[in-house]
């Protein structure tokens, strides 16, 4: 007992719990189906006691499912790294380059997010991944990839092997006709095979022939996307970002140039930020390498921006008019809506009739937001946001955000570039962020000067129809009066 002690911990007993989830189920079924079929085949089509080859072909199928098994289990019980909870900067002025989570009660550190099924902030998050129920971030992203490039290579060995043998075993019991093709699988073949090869044998080849093939596609088309974004030294999350930083640059037109902080300049330095000898990455987690053109928060800093821009021209307010409970697939707000229900793992939110939502985003039939919680629900930290169906809701005459006055935008736009100019004065920050601070400042204005232009185009418009409206009753008086 003292002996499993050692190893058995009630961490190690809870993160056991994470098998429990169809995606480690159906991952770790499709690697006994392929690696028992491809052990049992090897013995039918190349027996590994006679000669050399058949010796190596099951050493090294062996190392695969070995290999494969190792950095899955890795990168699912291992995990990304997790912010502490309640975390702060050492320098409690970084505290307004970052964002704060009400969930953990604490900052988010550059480079990390919020997981909603994790429940916790992850460090370097690069998303999370149901086929190992955990997310891939910085402690596990090593034994995530690895284990994206291993399975494909045991699966076309494994297919290999599927293929010989039914070509093996097929070979001497078809019989071609003028318009027939017949199989026998009772015929005598010359060689006996220490294993007979029969119909569900042949089935169960061709099934995990099947899995192999798509194992190798899907996989190996995963393991390419994570090699393009680690050679850059990003991640998945990070890329987006950069994404919509152009998108704001441009739609703006505020001329800055966005350079990616954690891009080191050179494929093999940011292949080995991820890729070490010891198998454990390198930093901290906390604090990394970056750009000599950048800081520490150059990327906390537009990911503020970003938001700040979200809450200008993004979110949209509803009302429920239809109850929505919560499913994922709801028959009864019609097959449209329940065909077409978002592919994601994203919750759904309940509805109740009169209920306020902000819509972000959203597709024909289904939409995305935050519920518009009391204030009571506020100061706990408490957060309601998901997909519901469109049809449940309808857009307000009247929007919050469009109806706030134009001091407000400017001083919720402004409190950036106020933090901004407080911590150069301070510390004499380099002349880089200076420029974006005026650039910034010019964006703000000009958003501020469309939106007055905006207003005064909408009264021009209002005048000129008035002026119509009199001009067309003038005209039919007077058609009135020649007529009589």
């Amino acid at each position: 007992m003292n002996f499993l002690s050692t190893f058995v911990t009630f961490e190690n007993l809870h993160e056991v719990r994470r098998l429990c989830h169809w995606g480690p189920i159906i991952a770790l079924s499709v690697i006994a189906i392929c690696s028992t079929m491809a052990i049992l085949d090897s013995i039918i089509w190349y027996w590994p006691l006679d000669t050399t080859g058949g010796s190596i072909n099951f050493i090294m199928l062996i190392n695969w499912t070995v290999l494969i098994l190792y950095n899955y289990f890795n990168a699912m019980f291992v995990g990304p790294g997790y912010i502490p909870l309640g975390w702060r900067p050492e320098n409690q002025q970084d505290t307004q380059y970052l964002q704060y989570c009400r969930v953990c009660q604490g900052y988010k550190a550059p480079r990390s997010h919020h997981c909603r099924k994790c429940n916790r902030c992850v460090m370097k998050m690069d998303h999370h991944c149901p086929w190992i129920n955990n997310c891939c971030g910085h402690q596990n992203h090593t034994y995530f990839t690895s284990f994206l490039l291993l399975a494909p290579l045991g699966c076309s060995h494994a297919a290999i092997i599927f293929i010989m043998t039914m070509y093996t075993q097929l070979y001497e019991r078809i019989s071609f006709g003028w318009s027939t093709v017949k199989i026998d699988m009772s015929a005598v073949r010359q060689f006996q095979p220490l294993m007979p090869f029969s119909v569900p044998a042949f089935a169960a080849t061709l099934f995990a022939l099947g899995l192999a093939l798509g194992t190798t596609i899907a996989v190996g088309m995963l393991f390419f996307i994570q090699m393009k974004v680690i050679l850059r030294n990003k991640t998945s999350i990070e890329s987006w970002i950069e994404e919509k930083a152009k998108d704001r640059i441009q739609h703006y037109q505020t001329g800055e140039e966005f350079v990616f902080p954690y891009d080191l300049g050179s494929r093999w330095l940011n292949f080995k930020q991820v890729f070490t000898w010891s198998g454990t990455p390198r930093g901290d987690g906390i604090e990394w390498p970056v750009h000599p053109k950048c800081h520490q928060h150059t990327l906390t800093i537009e990911q503020l921006k970003q938001k700040a821009d979200k809450r200008v021209r993004s979110q949209v307010q509803y009302r429920a008019v239809e109850d929505y409970n919560g499913a994922c697939c709801p028959l009864s707000k019609g097959l449209q809506t329940f065909f077409r229900t978002p592919c994601t793992e994203e919750p759904r939110i309940p509805l109740r009739k009169g209920d306020t939502i902000l819509a972000t985003r959203g597709t024909k039939w289904w939409m995305y937001g935050d519920k518009v919680l009391t204030e009571e629900q506020m100061r706990v930290g408490e957060r309601v946001r998901g997909w519901f169906p469109r049809r449940c809701v309808e857009k307000c005459h009247y929007d919050t955000a469009a109806s706030d006055s134009t001091s407000e935008k400017k001083a919720r736009c402004g409190a950036l570039e106020a933090s901004l100019q407080e911590r150069a004065q301070r510390e004499d920050w380099s002349w880089e962020v200076q420029q974006v601070e005026q650039r910034e400042d010019d964006w703000y204005s000009r958003v501020l000067e469309e939106e007055n232009m905006t207003k005064k185009e909408q009264k021009e418009t209002m005048i000129k129809k008035e002026e119509e409206n009199k001009r067309r009753k003038k005209q039919e008086e007077k058609n009135i009066q020649k007529d009589e």
